[in-house]
């Protein structure tokens, strides 16, 4: 009876010995997958602002971008530029990121779309470009990060990253109880409905334009944007939330398809 006991005792500790060791295993697996990965994302990562001698500091930080197609192109919000348009300071917008020169490269705005808050810019130089995830593959509940500048450049060019989920993913805009809280910007949002990702990770002022990946893939499903579609999918509160939203990436693809080569 004894040895029996014994034997089962045995049996009971090897297993849970070998179920720490393949958990811990699989700790380390995820770490360093999450690791190469961020070090990609932030390779690809700029700031979105301008440089001008004249301006105090010379160096003006408006949000955060991101490269694709041959990594002469970057993706951001539409806001971030139409701030750089309103004080005409479009020759000097300028691209920053670490493998860049300091003062930032220049950049155009070759394509934007006010309706979804994007905007695609244009510079000489290249970084290594991030891949666009396929229409429909992102789902309620994916593992996703996004990685940007959330403070600007008081830090200096170090980009920041948060982890979280897909928490919905639902309309931009829901008709209103009350007529009269429905201004005629946001008519067309409803006459042509389109769906935002809302996330569970929090970003911050500056985040605008940061690129959202799912950490399972490494591919980019949208583009974080606060200020724009707060606007729209909380009209009707008196406070906004702290929730996150992003633009998804589908956008992204066909703003890009209509740029002229």
């Amino acid at each position: 009876m004894k040895v029996c006991f014994r034997i089962i005792t045995a049996v009971l500790f090897l297993g849970i010995s070998l179920g720490s060791v393949r958990a811990n295993a699989l700790f380390q697996d995820q770490d360093v997958h999450m690791a190469g990965l961020v070090s990609k994302i932030k390779a690809s990562t700029v700031c979105v602002g301008t440089y001008y001698y004249k301006d105090v500091p010379m160096t003006r930080f408006r949000g955060t971008g991101f490269a694709i197609g041959d990594g002469s192109r970057i993706v951001t919000n539409q806001h971030v530029v139409e701030g750089i348009k309103e004080k005409k300071l479009m020759f000097h917008l300028r691209i920053f990121h670490k493998k860049l020169p300091g003062k930032g490269v220049k950049a155009v705005l070759v394509a934007e779309d006010a309706f979804h808050d994007l905007a695609i810019l244009e510079m000489e130089e290249r970084l290594a470009p991030l891949p666009l995830a396929a229409e429909g593959t992102l789902k309620e509940g994916h593992q996703v990060a996004f990685t940007g500048y959330p403070i600007g450049l008081v830090l200096g060019l170090n980009a920041t990253t948060h982890t979280g989920i897909v928490s919905a993913i639902a309309p931009v805009m829901l008709p209103s109880p009350h007529g009269s809280l429905i201004t005629g910007d946001m008519v067309k949002y409803l006459e042509h409905p389109w769906d935002i990702i809302q996330l569970d990770a929090v970003a911050f002022p500056g985040n605008s334009g940061s690129p959202v990946y799912r950490i399972a893939t490494g591919e980019v499903v949208g583009v974080i944007n606060k200020v724009f579609v707060k606007g729209k999918k909380e009209y009707v509160l008196k406070e906004p939330t702290g929730i996150t939203y992003a633009v998804p990436v589908d956008f992204v693809r066909t703003l890009n398809r209509a740029v002229k080569r």
